[in-house]
C-alpha cells in the first residue's frame, strides 16, 4: 500500500482528501504546513507528497527547496498546488504542478502518472 503526505492549512482539504485516498487503497498522513510535512517525512517516509503552496509557518516552496537540499529525500515525487497562475519552478525535477482548485479525479489520475 502507498504511502501519501497530504500538506494543506485547510483543514477541510485534508479531511476530504484523506478519506477519498484511504477508500481508494492508500495510507495517507497529513500535515497542516511545510514544518511539519519536514518532522512527519523525518519520520515515515511517504511514497509521494501533495502539498498546497500557500501556508504558514513554512510554504509549498520551502517545503520543496528543504526537501531538493536533502540528498535522501530529494527523490520523494510532490505534487505541488496552487490556485496562483504562477507557480515559481522549483529545481527539483519530481516536482509536478497543479492548478487549485484541484480535482479529485485530477489528483488520481497524476498519482497513477506518477506511479504511485
Amino acid at each position: 500500500m502507498k504511502t501519501i503526505l497530504v500538506v494543506d492549512d485547510e483543514f477541510d482539504i485534508l479531511t476530504v482528501w484523506r478519506l477519498l485516498l484511504e477508500r481508494h487503497g492508500y495510507t495517507v498522513l497529513i500535515a497542516s504546513n511545510g514544518a511539519a510535512a519536514l518532522e512527519q517525512i523525518r519520520k515515515t517516509r511517504p511514497d509521494i507528497i501533495v502539498s498546497d503552496c500557500m501556508m504558514p509557518v513554512m510554504s509549498g516552496l520551502q517545503l520543496c527547496a528543504a526537501l531538493n537540499a536533502d540528498p535522501d529525500l530529494r527523490t520523494i515525487p510532490i505534487i505541488l498546488c496552487s490556485a496562483a497562475a504562477d507557480i515559481p519552478v522549483q529545481p527539483n525535477p519530481t516536482i509536478e504542478y497543479a492548478r487549485k482548485p484541484l480535482s479529485f479525479d485530477t489528483l488520481l489520475a497524476m498519482l497513477q502518472r506518477m506511479a504511485v
